[in-house]
C-alpha cells in the first residue's frame, strides 16, 4: 500500500505542473480528492490491509492527502494571479498624464480668508481652536453675561432645540470653553459657523462664518487690541489700513467698541461701498467684562483680557468686492470661478 501512495505522489507532482488553467485544476483535483477520486480509493482499501500496518498506512494516506490540497490550494492562487495579470495586459491603456480637459474646482472665498487670518495670528503666537455649532445655553448666553431677559433670547433671534440647546449664535460662546481649558495666559483664536434666525437679503444671512479672537493675560490693554487687529487686516487685505474704535455696548466686553477700517476700495476717501465715509464697519471687540473671566475661572485681581468677534463673511466680501451676501453661500460655481481662487 505504502509503494501505491508514494507512486500516485510522483504522477501527482507530475501531472500538476502540466495544469495551469482554473477548469484543469478542478478536473485534478476531483480526480483525486472527489468522492471517486484517487485518495478516496486508498481510504477504502484500508479493511485489506493486515492490522499491524493499518494505522501507519492510515497516517500516510492522510499525509498524501494533505500534500495533494496545500499544492492544489497553491496552484488555484497562481492561476489566479496569472488570469488577473492577462486581464491587466489586455486591458485598454490609458495615459493618465494626459489633461482631462474637465474645469476644476475652487476654493471658497471665506475658506481662503480663514486661512490666511489664522495663519497670520499664529504666526503672533496664537492657537487655533475648534468651535461646536451647537451650544448650551450656558454657553451661548449665560457665560458671556448675556442677561436672562435679553432679546437676543428670543425664539425670532435663536434657532432652538428641542433639548433646549441652541445653534450658536455667536463664536463667544466658545469663550468659556476655551477660558477652563487654557486657563491664564492665553492667546487664543476659534473660528466657526454662526445663526441667526433673521431674513435673508443683500447684506443678512441666517448662516455665517465669524472667527473669535482672545488674549489673556497681565497688563493687556486695548492698545494691543488695536495692534493685533491693524497688523491681520493689513495682512489679509494687502495694503496698509487704518483702524479706529468707536464705543459700543456688548454684554461679554467692558468697555466695548466697534472696530472700523478704512475702507479697502476707495482708501478712505468716500465711495458707495462705505457709504462715503470713507470706514467700514468690521468687528465688535472689547475688553473682557471681569464676570465672563471669573466665570472662566480666571483670577481678575491678576489677569485682563481683549476679546473680538471677527465677520470672516464680512472680511471675504471686502477683499474680493463681493456685493452681495446671499452669493457667499448659493453654491455658485460661476460666481466662485471668478473670484480665480485656487
Amino acid at each position: 500500500m505504502k509503494e501505491k501512495i508514494e507512486q500516485l505522489k510522483m504522477e501527482f507532482d507530475k501531472v500538476i505542473k502540466e495544469h495551469n488553467s482554473m477548469e484543469k485544476i478542478d478536473e485534478l483535483r476531483v480526480a483525486y480528492l472527489g468522492k471517486k477520486g484517487k485518495i478516496t480509493e486508498l481510504m477504502q482499501g484500508l479493511k485489506d490491509v493486515i492490522a499491524e500496518q493499518r494505522r501507519d498506512v492510515g497516517i500516510a494516506i492522510n499525509n498524501f492527502k494533505q500534500y495533494v490540497e496545500g499544492l492544489i490550494e497553491n496552484k488555484v492562487k497562481e492561476a489566479k494571479e496569472l488570469e488577473l495579470q492577462k486581464e491587466i495586459n489586455n486591458a485598454e491603456r490609458i495615459d493618465i498624464t494626459i489633461p482631462s480637459g474637465e474645469r476644476c474646482g475652487s476654493l471658497h472665498p471665506i475658506t481662503v480668508v480663514q486661512k490666511e487670518v489664522e495663519e497670520i495670528f499664529k504666526s503672533m503666537g496664537f492657537v487655533v481652536e475648534d468651535g461646536n455649532e451647537i451650544e448650551t445655553e450656558f454657553n451661548n448666553f449665560d457665560a458671556v453675561n448675556v442677561p436672562r431677559n435679553h432679546p437676543a433670547r428670543d425664539m425670532q433671534d435663536t434657532f432652538w432645540l428641542d433639548n433646549g440647546e441652541v445653534l450658536k449664535t455667536q463664536t463667544s460662546a466658545g469663550q468659556n470653553r476655551i477660558l477652563r481649558k487654557y486657563g491664564a495666559p492665553c492667546k487664543v483664536i476659534f473660528p466657526g459657523r454662526c445663526f441667526r434666525n433673521e431674513s435673508v437679503d443683500a447684506s443678512h444671512e441666517n448662516t455665517f462664518f465669524q472667527l473669535e479672537g482672545m488674549m489673556v493675560g497681565r497688563d493687556i490693554n486695548v492698545a494691543n487690541l488695536i495692534y493685533f487687529m491693524k497688523t491681520m487686516l493689513s495682512k489679509v487685505l494687502k495694503k496698509d489700513v487704518d483702524v479706529r474704535l468707536r464705543p459700543g455696548f456688548f454684554p461679554f466686553t467692558e468697555p466695548s467698541f466697534e472696530l472700523d477700517v478704512t475702507c479697502p476700495f476707495c482708501g478712505g476717501k468716500g465711495c458707495p461701498t462705505c457709504k462715503q465715509g470713507g470706514w467700514i464697519e468690521l468687528c465688535p471687540c472689547g475688553m473682557i467684562h471681569p464676570e465672563v473671566l471669573r466665570m472662566g475661572g480666571v483670577d481678575t485681581n491678576k489677569y485682563q483680557g481683549f476679546a473680538f468677534g471677527l465677520g470672516l463673511t464680512r472680511l471675504a466680501m471686502m477683499k474680493y468686492n463681493i456685493k452681495e451676501i446671499r452669493t457667499l453661500n448659493s453654491g455658485n460655481i460661476p460666481f466662485l470661478s471668478q473670484t480665480k481662487i485656487r
